[in-house]
Parts: structure tokens; sequence; C-alpha cells
């Protein structure tokens, strides 16, 4: 794949990302992103920056506590930039499954027995298992199921669980093991015409652009900072008006703060100003876009670059693993429908083939990455989990062939 056919040149992009110059990782190809991306350069100098100078407490009246506030309340904003949304609807909190179990206690004050809420078998345990818990409480959990062969989520099936009674759908933006990427804007009109709201998980999509969450129509969508080129929290967004409803989850005397309403363990603040830094980066993504790419602000434009980068990328690997009998794919063969989030079922464990993948140079992931209930729905054993080769836009057309080489060489 010529260089010239990307819309990202793949050296300019990876000059952002001190990883690629770390000696101990020449040679190396990265194909666990999904687990958690490299650290973007304009984050990792936010994080120091904040630990030289401003490791205070926040929020203070002298200089260092004040530019301290300064620097996190900027990522609150810019997060909210990158997500076409006001700052009031941005929470930050130690981890997306931290994040979830707290709305899922504050979900369970405020829904009322009888109540009913619809979750997938898609989903990362973090956004299923918070929800069915209610169930001890008296809410009703209907099962948006996957088909059994292909990981999809069908509107047909959401269609015959619909009815006045939903007042929650809870699904993923996309799998980390399918790699579908679903339809979440016709989901969230769904809900809307029966009067419920929506949770969306985009852990697994973030990594790929961060949505226009006005386009979308969700009432909450959160992602795991670390897998977008960020430190390690969890990044919420919710309606203010929906947030100021829930019942306050932190100390009584902040119940008038909405910031700590939702995420009463306060994560690190050094990387919470560190968050800006993902914006900070999405904007260099975007100038560096090859001058065909549009959008009508910089993340839009990111977006649009990320995944014409992606597709291009994904497309050989796809085809070469449509040719392999010893290969059951889950997801789209189209690299259009899906993120670059790959995994494949294998004879042996994935784990054994993922082994002897990293003596090419190859990290992949291997196992059932949190999500036990579809591996179950689709037939595989989770302890003989998938083969995951996840990758982003920061991957070369030289580590694709490697990669496929790799594979060659060690599947049947």
């Amino acid at each position: 794949m010529p260089l010239s056919s990307l819309p990202l040149d793949s050296a300019r992009v990876r000059a952002n990302f001190p990883s690629f110059d770390e000696p101990s990782l020449a040679g190396q190809a990265f194909f666990e992103c999904a687990g958690g991306s490299y650290t973007s350069r304009q984050v990792l100098d936010r994080l120091e920056g904040y630990y030289r100078r401003t490791k205070v407490q926040p929020y203070g009246v002298f200089p260092a506590s004040i530019v301290a506030s300064e620097a996190m309340d900027l990522a609150f904003e810019r997060m909210a930039e990158a997500f076409n949304v006001s700052p009031d609807w941005i929470h930050i909190g130690p981890s997306s499954s931290a994040n979830t179990y707290v709305l899922g206690q504050a979900f369970g004050a405020w829904l009322k027995p009888g109540d009913v809420i619809i979750v997938t078998n898609q989903d990362h345990e973090a956004n299923t298992g918070t929800w069915r818990r209610l169930a001890d409480r008296g809410i009703i959990v209907r099962e948006w199921q996957v088909d059994p062969q292909t990981g999809h989520l069908d509107l047909v099936d959401l269609d015959a669980l619909l009815d006045k009674d939903v007042k929650l759908i809870a699904a993923p933006h996309c799998s980390n093991i399918v790699g579908e990427i679903n339809p979440v804007a016709d989901i969230a009109a769904r809900a809307k015409a029966v009067g419920a709201l929506t949770i969306i998980d985009g852990v697994s999509y973030a990594p790929h652009g961060l949505p226009d969450l006005q386009a979308l129509g969700v009432d909450i969508y959160f992602f795991s900072a670390y897998k977008v080129y960020g430190p390690h929290q969890g990044v919420m967004a919710i309606r203010p008006e929906l947030a100021a409803q829930l019942p306050n989850q932190g100390h009584y005397f902040n119940n008038d703060k909405p910031r700590y309403r939702l995420t009463p363990a306060g994560p690190d603040h050094a990387q919470i100003a560190a968050c800006a830094g993902i914006a900070d980066y999405l904007e260099a993504v975007a100038g560096l876009a090859d001058p065909a790419i549009t959008g009508e602000n910089p993340f839009r434009r990111a977006h649009t670059a990320m995944r014409a980068q992606e597709i291009a990328l994904a497309t050989p690997l796809l085809n070469y693993l449509a040719n392999k009998n010893s290969v059951r794919l889950i997801g789209p063969k189209n690299p259009a429908d899906r993120a670059p989030t790959i995994s494949m079922v294998l004879r042996e464990p994935g784990r054994d083939v993922a082994t002897r993948l990293a003596r090419h140079g190859i990290m992949a992931g291997a196992g059932h990455f949190y999500s036990y209930r579809l591996l179950e729905a689709l037939g595989i054993a989770p302890d003989h989990g998938v083969l995951r080769l996840s990758f982003t836009h920061y991957t070369t057309p030289a580590e694709i062939d490697q990669l496929i080489g790799a594979l060659e060489a060690e599947l049947a």
C-alpha cells in the first residue's frame, strides 16, 4: 500500500508519539491498541508540566493552585469542544468501569420497580453487568441479543423489545470484539420515541474519532481516555438536565457541584489536566490530513481522516483473513462497517497464537476481553478466547505487511 494513497502521512503522525522513538520498542508492531493506545506527546507534555509546576491542591487562592485549577478546567472545556457539547456535559472519573458503576447506583435509586431497561450481550461487562444488577431492585431487564453467527445487533430485534415501559437502553458504539459500528443515532431516535434514555459505551469507538454527540442524540456517552492517546481516566458526557435529576453519589455538601455528584472518587488532578492534550492531538491530526479531507471543524476533520486511514489499512488484512479457512472472523468483512478491532476464532486458544506472534515482533491480544457474555452467545468458550488484532491510524502499511507475514507463518 503506497504511503501516498493514505490521507495521513504515517511518519508525521507518529512524530507525535514518543513511544515510536523508544529503543526497547523498535521493530515491535503494536496490534493491541484496543487495550490501550500509545500516549501522544501533547498529553505527556501537559501531564509532566502539571506534576512539575502545579502538583498542589487545586481551586485554592495561591498562584500555583489557581494555575492548576485552570489546567483542569481547560480539560473539561476541550473535551466538550471535541464532542460538540457544552462543558457542563463532561464528567471525569478514574475509569469507565468505575463511572458506569456509579451511574448504576444513581439510576438504581432513580428508576422505579417495574421500569424496563434494555441491555445487550455484545457489550463489555462494564456496560451490561452494571445495569443487569438493577434487577435486584425490581427493575425489569430485557436483553437485545446478537446474531449467534456474526455478533451483529439488528435494529429489528431492538424494536421488538421497545414499549412505553422502557426507560433506558445501554448499548455499545462498537464491541471490543465484534468491531461493527452500531447505528447509535438510530438507537437514540428509537429510545426517544418511547421516552427512554440512551447510554452508549464509546470505549472501543472513541480511539477512531470522537463523535459529535449532538448528531448522535444520545443522553450519556463514555470512553476511556487511555485508549484515546491520553491518561488512565474515564470520561463521561451526560446531558446536563439528566445529570441534575440523578441522585447525588458524592458527598452531600457537594450536591450543588455538577462535576462532583457522579464522580465521587476524585481522579488524579494531573491526569484530568492532561486530558486537554487529547483535543490538542486531534487538532494536530486535522492539520496533517490531506487537503481533500473535509469537516466543519478540526475534530470532525480528524475523525474523517482517522477513519479513512484505518479503512485503507484494514483492507489488505481483512482480504487476507477472508481466504484463510482456519479462521472464523468475527464481525463485518467490509472495513467501512467496522473499527479496526479484528477478532478471530482459531482451532487453538487465541493466547497460544498471540504468544507465537510475539516472536515476529507482533504485539497482539487474546482472551475474552471482559465480553464473556458475547463469546458465550457466539458459541466460543471464554477460556479459549479470540485472537484480537487492533490498531489505529498511527499504524503503518509496513506493520500491516509485517502482521500478515507473521500470520502466514503461524496460522494453520
